[in-house]
């Protein structure tokens, strides 16, 4: 994150630098104030997409595939019909259910009332105690006839809807597996997939040392609190230069993958257009910390001393210093100075080569624009 790749490599020492002659003019330079806005730190990852639901549609009885209701790679809803599997057998067992219950109401009915019979027998003394109680576990024997046969029923019921295979979410479906007049397996038989589009997970891992940044500054992986503090991310698609899609992170996993020393992160992605498929690639940039008011200034006005980075300052009365600055990453077309710059100094953003400590130039002062291309 603060790298100094593409920095400017002239060292601040004054044997190499070009002063002015003697008795001539100071050089003159290009100088400038830094940039002072608010800015947020971004990290970028890569990562997968991958659907919010993912549902193997299986055949839940067994029969031979009547009908196929869909094109291969349509758009269904939750609750269209996709598969009619020949549905003959179980409405011959439904109607047979239906009457097995029927019959069951029946002998429950003439039990009660033989019971009742008795009982009122037995009252007078008409009827033994003995034929009473028989009366009664008939009744009982009847009702329990009547709870299988409706639990019969009902599984013959279910297995009749179960015919017709419906879609369970909505979503964009595969290409069928088994084509018209094949048989199916209960729970063996694969149908097709669906996946849902919209919204999209787009899953990524980061780095320990990151993630603890992140949990520190963004509050991530905090269990209840992570819901007050939303993270909203950008992702790029393969081949763009630019992030084209805006998300949320949504997701921290438990545990740090001790192989890798990496977490797990989800963002939820919008997708409306259902341009993104499960499995593309993708470059996600997550703020990396809290906005903050920032120091930037360009590349080049930055140059090198062995292993340190010094910008040259010019004071009031055109007299150059170096200042020792350690950077940030980039943000907008400049470089961010975390230590070495306030602000409000005037630096040397061209003409380094002519300017060395301790010297006078001539300053010719620009403004440097809030954002550079």
């Amino acid at each position: 994150m603060a790298g100094s790749d593409g920095l400017g490599a002239r060292p601040g020492g004054g044997g190499r630098a070009l002063g002015q002659a003697p008795g001539g003019a100071p050089p003159t330079v290009v100088v400038a104030k830094p940039v002072v806005k608010e800015v947020v730190e971004r990290d970028d990852y890569t990562g997968r997409f991958n659907a919010v639901d993912y549902v193997e549609v299986r055949a839940r009885v067994t029969g031979y595939l009547e009908k196929i209701h869909f094109q291969d790679g349509a758009v269904v809803k939750k609750g269209d019909l996709l598969f009619t599997i020949d549905r003959r057998p179980y409405k011959a067992a439904l109607d047979q259910a239906q009457a097995s219950l029927a019959s069951a109401q029946a002998r429950l009915t003439f039990a009660q009332t033989d019971l009742e019979r008795a009982q009122t027998l037995s009252r007078s003394g008409n009827i033994s105690e003995q034929v009473t109680d028989q009366r009664r576990q008939a009744s009982l024997t009847a009702q329990a006839d009547v709870d299988n046969a409706t639990a019969a029923l009902r599984q013959a019921q279910l297995n009749y809807d179960f015919t017709e295979v419906r879609s369970p979410i909505t979503g964009r479906i595969s290409q069928r597996n088994v084509t018209e007049g094949n048989i199916v397996i209960t729970d063996q038989t694969m149908l097709t997939t669906i996946v849902s589009l919209d919204p999209i997970y787009f899953s990524f891992t980061v780095d320990e040392r990151s993630f603890l940044t992140y949990q520190g500054t963004l509050r991530i992986g905090m269990g209840a609190t992570q819901k007050e503090h939303t993270v909203p991310i950008l992702v790029a698609l393969t081949g763009e230069d630019k992030p084209s899609r805006k998300g949320q992170l949504n997701f921290v996993d438990n545990r740090v993958d001790e192989s890798t020393g990496t977490v797990l992160l989800r963002a939820t992605v919008e997708n409306p257009d259902n341009f993104i498929k499960p499995g593309l690639f993708g470059v996600v940039s997550m703020p990396a910390s809290q906005p903050y008011k920032g120091v930037l200034i360009p590349d080049e006005a930055v140059a090198a001393n062995q292993d340190k980075r010094i910008v040259y300052v010019v004071a009031d009365d055109n007299t150059v210093s170096s200042r020792n600055v350690r950077l940030g990453p980039k943000i907008d077309g400049y470089r961010i100075v975390r230590d070495g710059l306030k602000g409000d100094e005037t630096i040397v953003i061209s003409g380094l080569t002519r300017v060395r400590p301790g010297a006078k130039v001539t300053p010719d002062r620009k403004d440097l624009p809030p954002t550079r291309t």
